[in-house]
């Protein structure tokens, strides 16, 4: 057998986990998934874990935040006034909205998850839900197409 290459199709199963121990991603070993090596389906730093590995083998690796989400920022924490949503929506802590912001003279539409919620505020979060957050991957590769 041969090693994962860049660039080869492999079929892969794996399981995603942070440091709590809680499985974000899981892909069975009864269904794993196929995808190219440098295609960025999955991150990248997990693609490049899975080099060298042959058919069978499965290899555990930590994924900083760098690399994963990217690191938290406490300034995309912000206070939007509770007007913005009069009459549309009741915001409430947990919620993940699709707010709209100006970037560079362009208005996009940014998730952002809800913190808190009342009176004249609603305090949202537009970090990626796991910036921040090393993430452990146990990958297993089954086959290499040919």
């Amino acid at each position: 057998m041969r090693p994962v290459h860049l660039f080869d199709t492999v079929s892969v199963s794996y399981t995603a986990t942070l440091a709590s121990g809680e499985i974000i991603e899981q892909i069975p070993e009864s269904d794993p998934i196929t995808l190219t090596i440098g295609s960025g389906r999955i991150l990248r730093a997990v693609e490049a874990s899975l080099m060298g590995l042959e058919p069978g083998q499965t290899k555990t690796v930590q994924i900083q935040p760098e690399d994963a989400y990217g690191p938290y920022h406490a300034s995309l924490v912000q206070e939007v006034p509770s007007t913005v949503f009069a009459g549309r929506i009741d915001p409430k802590p947990g919620m993940v909205l699709s707010l709209g912001v100006e970037k560079d003279g362009v208005r996009q539409q940014i998730p952002a998850t809800v913190l808190a919620a009342g009176g004249e505020t609603v305090t949202v979060d537009y970090n990626h839900p796991l910036a921040g957050q090393a993430i452990t991957y146990t990958v297993t590769v089954h086959a290499i197409a040919t």
